[in-house]
This record gives C-alpha cells, sequence and structure tokens, in this order.
C-alpha cells in the first residue's frame, strides 16, 4: 500500500529526534529519553475533564471523564521501554479517545526503571487493576498499552489467569514488547529499517528493568508465558519495529490458545504507530481502536 506524505514526514522529524541514535547507544540515556516526558498535560480539554488524580503504590493515575462518560473504565498503560513517559502522543492520544468514546479513562504513570524495577512494576499493576474492581465490573473494563506498557498489560493478565481472578473484557496492544532477551535472530535484519528503536539500546533498558532477574522470566517476557484462557485481544503490529519478530511468535501462541484475536498488521509502519502524531495512518489506525471501544 502507498503510504501518505505524512508518513515519511513523520520518519524525517523521528530522524530529527535522533531516537534511533539514542536507542543505539548501551546503556541507553534513559535521561535523555525523559526529556520527552510529560507527567502533567497542558491541553484545556485533558484539565477541564480529570475529574481525580490519586495514587495506586507508586502509580500516579490521572481519571478522565467527560459529562458522556459511562460505566466503563479504559485503564491506559503507557510505552517508554520501562525507562520513561508517558509523553505528550499519549496524551493526545488520550484526548481523542476521551472525545470520540464514553468510557471514563485512567492514565496510569508508573515506576520507571532503573530506578524501580520490574517486580514493583508489576505490583502496581496488579494494584491498579484491584482498584478499578472496587468499583467496576470486569467485564466493564478494558486495557489499552502500547510497548513496555503492552508487555505490563500482558503479564497482568497472564498473573490474573494463574490467580483465577476475573478478567477484563478486552485488550488493546499497540507494539507489545514479548521478549526482552532481544534474543531473537531475526531482529537483527528488522533493525535495519527500524527509523525508531535499536536493539542494543532497548535490551540495555530491559536490563535497567529486571535487574537481577532472568530476561526470560515471564514477568518482564510474556512470550514465555501461557495465552491460554486471555480475553479477546486487539493487536497493532508494524513490520518495521524490532518487536515485531517476537510479536510474530506471540501471535501464533495467542491462536494455538484459541483466544480471540484481532489483527491489524502493517508491514511498512514504526514502531507505536497507531499513537504517532500528525500521520495520516496513526490517525486511521486510533480511528479503528475508537470504533472497537464504541462496538
Amino acid at each position: 500500500m502507498k503510504q501518505s506524505f505524512t508518513y515519511y514526514l513523520t520518519l524525517f522529524v523521528l530522524k530529527l529526534k535522533g531516537l534511533k541514535k539514542i536507542f543505539s547507544e548501551s546503556p541507553v540515556d534513559f535521561e535523555k529519553v525523559r526529556k520527552e516526558d510529560v507527567h502533567n498535560p497542558k491541553s484545556s480539554f485533558l484539565k477541564k475533564n480529570t475529574t481525580r488524580k490519586f495514587k495506586v503504590s507508586a502509580t500516579s493515575i490521572t481519571e478522565i471523564k467527560t459529562e458522556a462518560a459511562s460505566d466503563k473504565l479504559l485503564i491506559f498503560v503507557h510505552g517508554g521501554a520501562f525507562i520513561s513517559g508517558p509523553a505528550q502522543h499519549h496524551w493526545d492520544s488520550i484526548e481523542q479517545l476521551a472525545k470520540q468514546t464514553n468510557y471514563t479513562i485512567w492514565m496510569c504513570d508508573y515506576p520507571k526503571a532503573p530506578e524501580s524495577d520490574i517486580s514493583e512494576m508489576s505490583e502496581n499493576m496488579d494494584l491498579v487493576y484491584s482498584t478499578a474492581l472496587e468499583k467496576y465490573q470486569p467485564e466493564q473494563i478494558t486495557f489499552i498499552g502500547d510497548s513496555a506498557g503492552a508487555t505490563l498489560i500482558t503479564a497482568l493478565i497472564q498473573r490474573l489467569i494463574k490467580k483465577n481472578i476475573e478478567l477484563p473484557s478486552k485488550l488493546i496492544l499497540i507494539s507489545p514488547v514479548m521478549d526482552a532477551s532481544m534474543s531473537n535472530p531475526a531482529i537483527e535484519e528488522v533493525d535495519k529499517v527500524d527509523p525508531m528503536l535499536s536493539k542494543a539500546g532497548i535490551l540495555s533498558a530491559k536490563i535497567m528493568c529486571a535487574k537481577n532477574l532472568d530476561l526470560k522470566n515471564e514477568m518482564i517476557s510474556p512470550l514465555y508465558g501461557s495465552f491460554e484462557g486471555f480475553p479477546k485481544t486487539i493487536l497493532f503490529l508494524a513490520g518495521h519495529d524490532i518487536t515485531y519478530p517476537d510479536q510474530k511468535l506471540a501471535l501464533e501462541k495467542f491462536n494455538q490458545a484459541k483466544v480471540t484475536i484481532e489483527l491489524i498488521d502493517e508491514e511498512n509502519m514504526p514502531h507505536i504507530w497507531p499513537l504517532l502524531p500528525v500521520m495520516h495512518e496513526a490517525k486511521v489506525a486510533l480511528k479503528q481502536i475508537i470504533e472497537r471501544l464504541n462496538g
């Protein structure tokens, strides 16, 4: 499929920002990556419709709720390689989701590496969900997350199934990082065309997050856990993304487990493309997400 002008403009902007260069270094300069963090958005819409801010353990939650919001909850777990975020594109996407659906939205700003590790992040996700269950029924709850956020969601569901805890109604996973070890040999070829990420920096970020934990532990690498019993899952994948080869392996496990999967797989797109600003293809993908939520 022919890509839009804004697709190429987005690639140019990514090159100017030097993300690929930053993530080509090991250890990755997490403080430089964090310069893009936005913890308090300036949008007048978000300020007007933020009904409360509260803490669940070390996670800061911003609740966005419009007058049209119903009794449904969308829990947004942002990406950022476990070392950064949320960024402006997360808040921009949340604004569109709030405007065009009737969900109450919780943006989860969880603790980051290297100050925190995957065990603390996972405990925080467990507590966020248990807090949500105090007010909402499981069938009223949907999770959406990109990159490392989608990793945390996937691993959370695996833990919930083991503990026999009722599951949310559906998951929307955007470019999930399924294997922190980055050991898949197919990654080397994709690294050559990925405009945003590189194996060296991403691997170093995962090591910061794992601390002394095995990188193939399912808490940080859900590829090595079970996918049996997962709720309906919508997967957005991108061929020009170094995390793509492991996502394809995870897709095989989803299918083997007979999970209800909806797959949106775009071979020329970069990592987390549905959330990128300006790009026409991203707007189309975000519209698809909104349609799934409204449906």
